[in-house]
């Protein structure tokens, strides 16, 4: 069961302001908290640590606002969220922040924004770029557990599953991009990664060593090796979970992207790339675009490894 911590009327003064002669002065400011977390612990123990301490967290909201100016209440806000996420175990998190006597003509009370936000929105936000939107549509289709991460690059997938709790196997034959994805394993301090450079394009496939059964689920996000799928079946657990999407043919003749049409898939051909798997999810056409950027024509496709047979009786 969960429950809310609720802080009101949080007030202190900080520098925030579009202009420099807003931002010279500090100005009242206040927060209202409403935080999302697991209350039945402390309740049955009757101890502090088993709960949030909300001295704690009004006196890191406080430090936060008077520490350092901004020209919006945005900027602050984003601020602070980040520190609770990081700070205190909470799930959930609304915060209302408002300038109380702010400059503006007939305004007699307050001005100010309202964020609500998860936590896993926040760490989705914290990754650079964002993971593909078909994972998270499809995330809770993944056993927990170690998952291969094909032509992974700087690693927006790797990192955001590594913060889930997943063992994740990074490979890719960019040696520079997997140094970003180790660095920024180590800023989030995750060690459920291992980053390993690999040709996966070399002319001995058969030679890459992905493993026999090895992995929980594998992911392919816009990357197009016809020969490796087999590898990468076998490389699946029983049970395990293939993840996959990629440019169709659409997107070569609307978008002119990727320039070459090899790089599509046709029609259903990544339905003919895995005909051993069960369908668990399929689909082509038009789908968000990352980063919120032009909407691209794309195959995604969730698909299982049959379990393997029980021992006869």
């Amino acid at each position: 069961m969960g429950g809310h911590i609720l802080i009101e009327q949080l007030e202190f003064r900080g520098r925030c302001g579009v202009t420099p002669e807003e931002r010279a002065r500090p100005q009242p400011l206040a927060v209202d908290l409403e935080l999302g977390c697991r209350l039945e612990t402390a309740g049955l123990s009757d101890d502090l640590a088993h709960t949030i301490d909300y001295a704690n967290v009004a006196r890191r909201i406080v430090e936060i606002g008077t520490d350092q100016e901004s020209q919006l209440l945005e900027t602050l806000a984003e601020r602070l969220l980040a520190a609770l996420f990081d700070e205190f175990p909470v799930d959930h998190i609304k915060l209302w922040l408002r300038k109380l006597h702010p400059p503006i003509s007939f305004v007699t009370r307050s001005v100010g924004i309202c964020i609500e936000r998860t936590r896993l929105a926040q760490q989705v936000l914290r990754t650079d770029p964002p993971p593909a939107s078909f994972l998270l549509q499809q995330l809770h289709r993944l056993p927990k557990g170690k998952v291969l991460d094909v032509a992974s690059g700087r690693g927006r997938h790797a990192l955001f599953l590594a913060s889930h709790g997943y063992e994740v196997d990074a490979v890719d034959r960019d040696e520079q991009a997997l140094a970003h994805l180790s660095a920024g394993a180590r800023v989030q301090r995750l060690t459920g990664i291992s980053a390993r450079v690999l040709d996966l394009e070399q002319p001995s496939i058969e030679q890459l060593n992905l493993g026999h059964e090895a992995y929980d689920a594998v992911l392919v996000f816009f990357y197009l090796n016809r020969p490796l799928f087999p590898y990468l079946i076998d490389a699946l657990k029983p049970g395990g979970v293939l993840l996959s999407e990629t440019f169709t043919v659409d997107n070569h003749i609307q978008r002119r992207h990727p320039r070459r049409r090899e790089f599509c898939l046709a029609h259903c051909e990544l339905l003919s790339l895995t005909p051993r798997l069960r369908v668990l999810h399929y689909d082509e056409g038009l789908h968000e675009g990352a980063d919120g950027s032009e909407s691209v024509y794309t195959a995604q496709l969730a698909a299982q490894k049959p379990s393997a047979p029980g021992p006869s009786a």
